[in-house]
This record gives structure tokens, C-alpha cells and sequence, in this order.
């Protein structure tokens, strides 16, 4: 109601007694819209940043996203798969304490999605080297919002804490679109602020060039292989605002990261690619 512009009073004081009460009714109606969502949609309302989960820097996770869920991990994070995972799975973790964050791909298509058909194929792009998988052209928003906002509402009825949107570095690969650092900010802060308006917490996958512009908007990192690769200083960013950095390597062996991790304050992993139960931590007993 803050941009509607107020009627003007052209008569004597029963024209203005009229159009108080004109006024009055017109807010009424408008209060008893606010917090809806449109019709067919269900929207939760904005959490305030304060009272969104805020995982510390060094905090343990695990991130498993094949095969049976393991819940006797001994970890107080766990990350799993938001489409082959339910709610009582979130639930059981809950009831043992953890936090769970919900693994969503955001920048490219799976063919193995329920949702798959939904997706036109003028936003599929290259294949980025996981069967089925292929870039979205990012660009596209007025295509790709509903259909990732549907999929963080999903999370959001699933009881999850936190959302790792996936494939979040498009504009780096060969997508088979031309795609800018630009594009791939404002695609990255749409996300952020979707998963917000759902009330939870969203992490920042990957895109080591970008975290001095996207720190604010995230909540936390998910980074793989930056031991690998010497990159893991790119992620201070967020370990000094206070933000947890999930890290996971998969071809170095923990003695030759861990050390390192543990001073740059990372929650780091020794894992296998297909992302299986098993898993070596750096956090100290």
C-alpha cells in the first residue's frame, strides 16, 4: 500500500467522509491479503536473518548423497539429497540433534528429476560432465524462478535448515550459452533471496571468484577439492564473517589437508565422488 497514490478530496465533508471510508475498506481488503501467496503456490513468509540457522566456521558435517542414509554419523550437520530424501528423513536427524542442509541442483538440468519435463528445452545447454546433466542458461529467470523456487519450497515443507544449490559457477564452464560473471551474480543473490524467503539458510557453492561480492548474500560455503587445487585462502571471506566453510576433498589424502584446513578454520571431508556414508573427518575428537 506504501506506492498507492491517495485519492483527492474535490468535495465538501461528505465527499470526504466517503472517501475515508472507500479508503478504509481498500485496506481492510489488503490486510486480509498480506503473507498470501498467489493462487496454486504456497510461499513461507520472510524469516528475519537473526533467526535463520548460522553455522560456525569449524562446525563438522556430513555430506552423503548416495545410498542408504547412515543417521549415526557423528556429526551435527548432514547434507543430503532434497528430492530422494523425505521428511521423516529430516525429522529423525532433527530428533538426534543436527541441523540438515537440503542438496538441490539450481544451475544445471538432471534428467532424473521428477521435475525434468518442466524445463524447456531452450534453457538446457551443454553437459557438465555428470551423466544426465546439462547447464541452464541462467539468463533466463522469468523461466527458471518458479521452477526453483517450487523446488526450495519443497525443502522448505521437507523440514530442511539450509539449502546447497548446486552448479552455482556456470558462467566458468563451457554451458553453451554466453554467459557473464554478471549473469551468474544476479542468478546467485535470486537464489539466495529465494531460499530466504523460505526461511532458511543458503550456502554459496563453489565460485571462489565471486565470494567478495556474494559473502553477504550467503550464509555459509560449500567448496570442493579447494586443497587440490591451492584455492582454500579464496574462502577466508567467509570464515571471518563468521560463517562456516563445508569442504570436502576427494583424491588427497586427509594428512595432506587437515592440518591446513583446521588453521583456516574449515569443516573439511575426505570423501569418495559418489558422496556414499563413508567418510574421513579433520574436525579433532
Amino acid at each position: 500500500m506504501r506506492d498507492r497514490t491517495a485519492a483527492r478530496v474535490t468535495a465538501g465533508r461528505g465527499a470526504l467522509a466517503v472517501t475515508v471510508l472507500m479508503v478504509l475498506v481498500t485496506l481492510a481488503g489488503c490486510s486480509s491479503r498480506s503473507g498470501r501467496a498467489p493462487e496454486g503456490k504456497e510461499y513461507a513468509s520472510p524469516r528475519p536473518a537473526a533467526a535463520r540457522w548460522q553455522p560456525e566456521p569449524g562446525t563438522d558435517w556430513q555430506w552423503q548423497l548416495s545410498g542408504g542414509l547412515d543417521t549415526t554419523v557423528d556429526a551435527p550437520v548432514y547434507d543430503i539429497d532434497g528430492f530422494d530424501r523425505d521428511a521423516a528423513d529430516v525429522e529423525a536427524l532433527h530428533g538426534a540433534g543436527r541441523k540438515v542442509i537440503c542438496y538441490l541442483s539450481t544451475g544445471a538440468w538432471e534428467d532424473f528429476r521428477p521435475d525434468a519435463a518442466r524445463f524447456p528445452t531452450a534453457v538446457l545447454g551443454k553437459g557438465n560432465g555428470w551423466k544426465g546433466e546439462r547447464w541452464l542458461d541462467i539468463r533466463r529467470t522469468d523461466v527458471l524462478e518458479p521452477l526453483m523456487e517450487t523446488r526450495i519450497a519443497m525443502c522448505a515443507k521437507k523440514g530442511f535448515d539450509a539449502v546447497e544449490p548446486d552448479n552455482m559457477d556456470g558462467y566458468r564452464n563451457k554451458s553453451g550459452f554466453p554467459l557473464t560473471a554478471a549473469d551468474q551474480l544476479r542468478y546467485n543473490r535470486l537464489i539466495a533471496r529465494l531460499v530466504h524467503r523460505h526461511g532458511m539458510a543458503v550456502g554459496l557453492k563453489n565460485d571462489l571468484p565471486q565470494i567478495p561480492e556474494l559473502v553477504a548474500d550467503f550464509d555459509f560455503a560449500v567448496n570442493e577439492q579447494c586443497a587440490q587445487y591451492e584455492e582454500c585462502e579464496e574462502l577466508t571471506p567467509f570464515v571471518k564473517a563468521g560463517k562456516a566453510v563445508f569442504h570436502v576433498e576427494y583424491e588427497l589424502p586427509a594428512a595432506r589437508f587437515c592440518e591446513r584446513s583446521r588453521k583456516l578454520g574449515l569443516s573439511s571431508l575426505r570423501k569418495e565422488y559418489e558422496l556414499g556414508a563413508e567418510r574421513e573427518t579433520c574436525a579433532r575428537g
